[in-house]
């Protein structure tokens, strides 16, 4: 194997840099997992297509793909429950690879010649992040049999290493923000109900709260109802 020139990597680490700050700008983990596979194809050489999936108690969801091929690609993983981002997932293996999908493949009998079929000749996954039973997995995709080298190889995993630390920070923005606008209009409701019904502030949280309890309605659909009609709740 030839030793990649410094010169390249310095340029590889640029880039992976400008990508850190795409991805912590985006302002949603779906935006952030749609700019990953995005990179992904440009980071990665001989990557034609990417996607990442999960797989939560044992069922494969499509989360980002950059094409209907790897959506499929997630599909047929999951319908013939083999394949090695499956693996990567269910194993938490950091790496899986199909070098050449020409080649009859013992580990996944079924799934390599499907996705030969698709297009595809080689093929990496990579494990993205893990997080109690909820694990994903980085997949790119190559026309081309033998695409990807070491380089790819080492490429792919920093790649997978920075989009789970974006991820979760997205993850982590998303539910703060969540957080904040559930408790402002929880707020706003209370001072709709302490200004027309003269109720203390204890006394107008417990109304939201009984009503959310007697209807079996989350907290914040029950502050959001009086905030548009601006009626106690019955």
């Amino acid at each position: 194997m030839s030793e990649v020139p410094g010169e390249v990597w310095e340029q590889f680490a640029i880039a992976v840099a400008e990508m850190a700050r795409d991805l912590l700008a985006q302002d949603s983990a779906q935006n952030t997992l749609d700019r990953v596979v995005d990179h992904a194809k440009v980071l990665i050489d001989g990557c034609d297509e990417a996607g990442i999936l999960t797989v939560r108690q044992g069922e494969v969801h499509a989360l980002a793909a950059t094409s209907d091929v790897v959506r499929r690609s997630d599909r047929m993983q999951q319908d013939l429950r083999e394949g090695p981002c499956f693996d990567a997932v269910t194993d938490r293996q950091q790496i899986y690879a199909i070098e050449d999908l020409r080649e009859p493949n013992k580990k996944w009998p079924r799934f390599a010649p499907g996705l030969r079929k698709l297009g595809m000749g080689s093929m990496m996954g990579f494990l993205l992040f893990t997080e109690d039973d909820n694990l994903g997995a980085l997949n790119v995709y190559s026309h081309k049999p033998d695409a990807f080298d070491e380089a790819a190889r080492r490429a792919g995993w920093i790649l997978a290493s920075h989009a789970a630390v974006a991820f979760s920070a997205a993850r982590t923005h998303q539910q703060l923000s969540h957080a904040m606008e559930t408790r402002h209009e929880i707020g706003e409701a209370m001072g709709i109900l302490m200004e027309r019904y003269g109720l203390s502030e204890d006394t107008a949280f417990k109304v939201l709260k009984k009503t959310s309890q007697d209807r079996n309605v989350k907290l914040r659909e029950i502050a959001r109802q009086i905030c548009q009609t601006g009626e106690k709740p019955s």
